[in-house]
């Protein structure tokens, strides 16, 4: 039986495949733990300096596996939704606060909780093909799995909420006109172009790219003195890092710099 989610390393790159293609990678409980599995051990793993998180065959992730979550409510569970607070929730924190870059590679549809993860995601790479879907209404639900956070901080409340409402499919080119996504690809070149990047990524200074992701999420939803707070904070300990001294060193002797992550 083929593993839910397979994991490969490659320059430094950590690779995370929801692998159940013939579902459209929904998200059943085993793949829920798994995932969140991996995205911890990706956290504490020194080799690992960026992560890419993408989906085997025609789709991303279409979200919620509806003919699990059916047997569960057929089955009278008096919580039928434990899953956002036990795996949907972690799964964001864990991408959000993950201590190194992780890119989306979206491969093709990404709806539901699948597209929630991709906005949680630091940088997305799309298909030429890929369509979101805020599909929570459709089933008679709201958001979650961080989307109602994520999603207007990428294109404003107005939009989100349009698409919440109405879920409405947004394609490809229209994803990089509003900046939902950050670069639109030919469907054959999704994971390639998304590895290019977090190689580059993975030879940067890691330790800086932590500090920016923690600023950046603790002003998100902070004042300008609690953001500067922060900002201060992050600051100094970047600037104790090899890292910086390397960098300082490299651009006043006009070379390269070569980072470690320390």
């Amino acid at each position: 039986m083929a593993e839910v989610l397979t994991i490969s390393d490659r320059d430094g790159v950590r690779t995370l495949t929801l692998n159940r293609p013939e579902s459209f990678n929904s998200l059943t409980v085993e793949l829920k733990e798994a995932l969140l599995t991996a995205l911890e051990a990706a956290g504490t793993d020194d080799a690992v300096r960026a992560v890419v998180l993408t989906g085997a065959g025609k789709a991303f992730c279409a979200g919620q596996d509806l003919k699990e979550h059916l047997e569960r409510l057929e089955a009278g569970d008096p919580a039928p939704l434990a899953t956002v607070d036990k795996h949907y929730n972690p799964i964001v924190t864990a991408i959000t606060t993950l201590p190194k870059p992780i890119i989306a590679a979206v491969n093709g549809m990404a709806a539901g909780a699948g597209a929630s993860f991709a906005y949680a995601c630091d940088l997305r790479i799309a298909a030429e093909s890929t369509k979101f879907l805020m599909a929570f209404a459709g089933v008679g639900l709201t958001a979650d799995s961080g989307s109602a956070w994520t999603l207007p901080r990428l294109i404003g409340y107005g939009r989100a909420m349009e698409l919440f409402l109405l879920a409405r499919p947004v394609a490809a080119d229209e994803a990089l006109r509003i900046g939902m996504v950050n670069q639109v690809v030919p469907a054959e070149e999704v994971l390639t172009t998304a590895h290019a990047l977090a190689t580059r990524l993975a030879a940067g200074p890691t330790t800086a790219y932590a500090k920016i992701k923690e600023a950046m999420l603790a002003s998100a939803g902070s004042t300008l003195a609690d953001g500067l707070a922060v900002e201060g904070r992050t600051q100094a300990e970047a600037g104790a890092t090899e890292d910086h001294r390397e960098g300082v060193a490299a651009f006043v002797a006009k070379r390269p710099p070569v980072f470690t992550g320390r």
